[in-house]
């Protein structure tokens, strides 16, 4: 019984089944933010979401029946196994904000595509390396934020006048958010040689150390890809190898008189 159940929520039809629920839950609860449709159709909307809902639940105890504890093994079970529980707690009194999260079901999305998956593993694959890089950003901020704070606070004190207004406005720049003729070019009427200052910032953080962030995920992923491809050839060459080894058993015992 538990093989059975486990080839079919393994099936490819089951999870593209599950995919499509996944997306047309997602629909529905874009259609709830909508007054006019639940004047029109509430009762059917809120129908089809419980319907949603009600099909996740019986995936997870599903897959629960068929990997017992191992399930708790597969990170991707549990955050679905989250998601799920938050959509099943109540939605009223003191934790009326948790139906809001229940738009957090989208994102059983990346459990079931592989592609996305792939993605958020090189990402957290990512994360020790970025850590490294958040550091280092934030030293520059705090050293940019300083020096702004003391060179442009006396006539600027909206920009500069504290050193988490400075940071705050260096992280505006940074982003390159109007930050030539809403910053910059204001306080260059002020004091002409300010480029000095802005243009290194800009070239440091701006070009250099977000760029290294993308290349360390870009890395992480193509790791994570080599890693998959890897597994799978792995598993391909054990299963040839079986088949091997049991096609000379046969000829073995074939031959034997």
């Amino acid at each position: 019984m538990r093989a059975q159940v486990t080839n079919l929520i393994e099936s490819t039809w089951v999870r593209n089944g599950i995919l499509a629920v996944i997306v047309f839950n997602a629909i529905i609860l874009g259609l709830e933010t909508s007054k006019p449709i639940m004047a029109a159709a509430g009762p059917l909307i809120l129908f089809l979401d419980y319907l949603c809902l009600a099909i996740f639940v019986v995936e997870l105890l599903a897959k629960l029946f068929a990997y017992r504890l191992s399930f708790f093994r597969n990170g991707w079970n549990v955050f679905d196994f989250i998601i799920v529980g938050i959509s099943l707690l109540p939605g009223s009194g003191g934790l009326s904000v948790l139906r809001a999260l229940r738009i957090l079901r989208l994102l059983r999305v990346i459990s079931v595509a592989p592609s996305l998956r792939r993605v958020v593993e090189g990402f957290i694959t990512a994360l020790p390396g970025m850590g490294s890089v958040f550091v280092l950003m934030g030293m520059m901020f705090y050293i940019g934020g300083v020096m702004a704070t003391k060179l442009f606070s006396e006539s600027f004190p909206e920009w500069f006048g504290t050193l988490g207004a400075s940071v705050y406005s260096l992280f505006q720049i940074m982003t390159l958010e109007s930050w030539s003729m809403g910053i910059v070019r204001p306080v260059m009427e002020v004091y002409p040689y300010a480029w000095a200052f802005f243009v290194p910032f800009i070239l440091v953080t701006t070009f250099a150390v977000v760029n290294l962030l993308v290349g360390l995920i870009v890395n992480s992923m193509q790791d994570a890809h080599h890693a998959e491809d890897n597994a799978a050839t792995d598993a391909y060459r054990d299963d040839v190898m079986a088949k091997l080894n049991a096609i000379e058993q046969r000829l073995n015992d074939a031959t034997k008189p």
